[in-house]
């Protein structure tokens, strides 16, 4: 597919360096080639050498680099199809209608069809790949976003109740612990009441934390750092039968609770808490991953980790995946006030302006970035502290959420 791809590109590329200098012709063509065998050459290093032992950074940027690439081509190329398409059909169109001229669509004045669309398809998947590169330095630009939310039965005594909400940290994609810790001290200045982490502490293993426990474990909250699984900190290992994948991934996430219990958080796994202040309470839930994906695991136990919290007037469920909220929440317990959540990290790439937002993955997820509300209910989902796969976000910033209640 990537030599396929790297020869259909070319062809375009001849039809515009058609006109150009013999010596441009054959520089661009030899920058071309060698990117293109370079990337290559890296792909079959990737799958047939031991991968997992190159350096860190060379892993995370190799690996980024030869996807961009990849996807910038075949961006490319769906312009080229359309002129290739239109070519066709043209040609079909004289061969089966002799009298029919095809001077007279147009090809015969100005910049051909051919030529526009083969310079549209090269502009925009150079765009696509100059954007994920530029992508890189974003990482740890970490956005704070801050949000007043409005509830009628909120107690009193806590209005302006403060929560930072974090989610996605991935730390097994991390390689400047000074910028992340940048972005831990941001979060310790907002003097939050309560820190809410809703999942998707490692990317696979408990020890990815190893080198970031000091860094993490400094968050400071009035009321302490709460936090609950992701599909990712269940691992994902391989098995004979579903209930042996089962198992392994039980026997993952509970290193991963040992390494949450080590930093001083409180996981609510299937669990609540009740935070206090003045004689009133409000509960804060947490669940295991659950999913409507059928891709992800679920282990939440919503019923379970309700049932004790009937008679809180106000409550804060956390869980990972948003497609949650809808399959189970607003179905069944009306009652539960705010969700929080993360797992799509906006895919690290989008457009947000005001009034506009979009990304790749509102075509996965309804709820993807954000706020949203049903009825009474409000569900807030994070673009995640960390990153994962792409070392770099475009347009969709990590993000620490700052939610006043009101």
């Amino acid at each position: 597919m990537f030599i396929l791809l790297d020869i259909y590109v070319f062809q375009a590329l001849k039809l515009v360096a058609g006109g150009w200098a013999p010596k441009t012709r054959m520089i661009v063509y030899g920058v071309y080639w060698s990117i293109s065998v370079l990337s290559v050459a890296l792909m079959l290093s990737i799958v047939f050498t031991n991968y997992e032992n190159w350096h860190k950074l060379l892993r995370t940027y190799a690996f980024a680099v030869v996807i961009g690439l990849f996807l910038a081509k075949l961006l490319a190329s769906a312009f080229f199809l359309v002129d290739d398409v239109r070519r066709v059909i043209q040609w079909a169109g004289s061969f089966l209608f002799p009298a029919w001229n095809p001077k007279n669509t147009g090809e015969g004045t100005g910049i051909t069809r051919s030529m526009f669309l083969s310079w549209a398809g090269l502009a925009v998947g150079g765009g696509l790949f100059t954007s994920l590169l530029y992508g890189f330095g974003n990482k740890y630009k970490y956005n704070l976003q801050k949000l007043a939310l409005n509830f009628t039965n909120l107690p009193a005594v806590f209005k302006g109740f403060k929560i930072i909400h974090i989610s996605d940290i991935h730390s097994g994609s991390f390689t400047d612990k000074q910028a992340v810790m940048k972005g831990i001290e941001k979060i310790n200045q907002q003097n939050a009441d309560v820190i809410l982490f809703t999942g998707d502490l490692v990317n696979n293993a408990a020890d990815e934390m190893k080198e970031y426990m000091d860094v993490f474990s400094s968050l400071k909250a009035k009321h302490g750092v709460y936090s609950t699984l992701g599909n990712h900190d269940y691992g994902f290992p391989t098995g004979a039968t579903k209930d042996e994948v089962r198992h392994k991934q039980i026997s993952n996430a509970e290193k991963v609770k040992e390494v949450h219990a080590a930093l001083g958080w409180t996981l609510l796994s299937n669990e609540h808490v009740l935070i206090e202040r003045d004689g009133e309470h409000i509960a804060v839930l947490g669940v295991d991953n659950t999913s409507a994906k059928a891709n992800f695991p679920s282990f939440g136990k919503l019923q379970e980790t309700h049932a004790p919290t009937k008679d809180v007037a106000f409550k804060i469920l956390m869980s990972h995946d948003p497609s949650h909220w809808n399959s189970e929440v607003t179905k069944s317990y009306n009652d539960i006030d705010l969700t929080l959540a993360g797992h799509t990290h906006g895919m690290q790439f989008g457009v947000e302006i005001p009034g506009f937002k979009w990304s790749p993955v509102k075509y996965v997820y309804k709820q993807w970035a954000g706020l949203y509300e049903e009825a009474n209910q409000k569900l807030y989902v994070n673009r995640g502290f960390g990153f994962i796969g792409y070392p770099g976000r475009v347009g969709i910033l990590p993000e620490i959420t700052l939610i006043e209640l009101t």
